[in-house]
């Protein structure tokens, strides 16, 4: 009988322990499930850019232009030139808002500027009336300071040329390309140094082929040519004879080269810059639709491969663009091709 009771005690205890064992491992199962939904999100999620609308504190505009520039000096955006005389345009980025500046001596666009110190420079633009405009002789220079313009050296008579590409690199200007005789020919593959110091300028080598109504980029001690037209070249196509090659300068070897990969959409009256370390192709105009252009293509020069960015909000030829706190800015510039409408609107590329 005690060996009955004993047998019958430890079968219970066994039982007991199964029970107790198969409770705790769904607890286990549960904690682990419960650690894996609370793990933290990745921090390394990519963050999408777009355009969006930038509008003014107080409602005050620009003055409406195109074929003109868009620069930034410290915590100041300015737009310049354009057909006619045009006033300055300031947007003061603390106050948000725009004001008026001077106008210029003279009527100046299709240009690209340079700022040297608090100075914007504008070297190869074209002067007058369309179609037959004519290259500036001399430099000018706005004084973003003292919000006066001043004329700079004169440009030798036997290389003046408008629409040209322009950068700055180690206080040297490099002027690329251009058109002498307005909208009707006379393209350039010209390349020139200009040193704002001494005044002197120097013929460099030219470029595989001519070009105007682009700008040009400056890349780790490269200038990139993108996108353009020969103006004219099709006597029936004012806004044709768009280029697909995209040259690209090396300093210090004085030589040029051609990408293996053309630009995805050809146009003209572009702006370009680079921006995250790929050169932006925004905006423009063409024989292919009446709408300015409102493609954004950038192209990695590591790979040579061109990749679609989000499109402008509103088309536009004839401005430039700039960077200020990690985003870019666009400004004013034709909703359409050719002349009208002149835009006042901005918009920026960023968060």
């Amino acid at each position: 009988m005690t060996k009955k009771f004993f047998f019958v005690a430890c079968f219970l205890i066994f039982i007991d322990c199964k029970e107790e064992s198969n409770t705790e491992t769904p607890m286990t199962d549960l904690e682990t499930e419960t650690e894996m939904e609370t793990e933290p999100e990745s921090e390394n999620e990519e963050v999408t850019l777009q355009w969006l609308s930038v509008m003014s504190k107080d409602d005050s505009k620009p003055v409406q232009r195109h074929e003109a520039a868009f620069v930034r000096v410290a915590d100041k955006f300015y737009l310049l030139g354009g057909r006619a005389i045009r006033a300055v345009s300031i947007f003061d980025t603390q106050t948000e808002s725009w004001s008026t500046g001077a106008e210029p001596p003279i009527e100046l666009h299709h240009f690209q500027p340079l700022v040297i110190d608090s100075k914007i420079y504008i070297i190869g633009a074209l002067t007058g009336g369309w179609p037959n405009e004519t290259p500036t002789s001399h430099i000018y220079i706005y004084d973003s300071v003292t919000d006066t313009w001043s004329q700079g050296d004169e440009i030798p008579e036997e290389r003046r040329r408008g629409s040209t590409g322009n950068v700055l690199h180690n206080g040297k200007v490099y002027v690329a390309c251009g058109i002498k005789n307005g909208h009707i020919g006379d393209h350039k593959n010209w390349l020139d140094q200009y040193d704002p110091a001494t005044g002197e300028w120097e013929t460099l080598a030219d470029a595989p082929r001519a070009r105007d109504h682009f700008q040009a980029v400056l890349v780790n001690g490269k200038i990139v040519a993108p996108a353009g037209r020969n103006t004219g070249i099709i006597p029936d196509e004012s806004f044709g004879g768009t280029i697909a090659e995209v040259d690209v300068y090396d300093i210090a070897s004085n030589t040029w080269v051609t990408l293996p990969n053309d630009i995805p959409t050809q146009r003209a009256g572009n702006a370009a810059t680079l921006f995250e370390g790929d050169v932006l192709v925004v905006g423009g105009e063409s024989m292919t639709q009446e709408k300015a252009h409102a493609e954004v293509e950038a192209l990695n020069l590591t790979t040579n491969e061109w990749k679609v960015l989000p499109s402008l909000i509103e088309g536009r030829h004839g401005t430039g663009l700039l960077e200020y706190q990690g985003a870019l800015y666009i400004a004013s510039g034709c909703g359409n091709r050719g002349g009208t409408p002149e835009l006042f609107t901005m918009e920026k590329y960023g968060e």
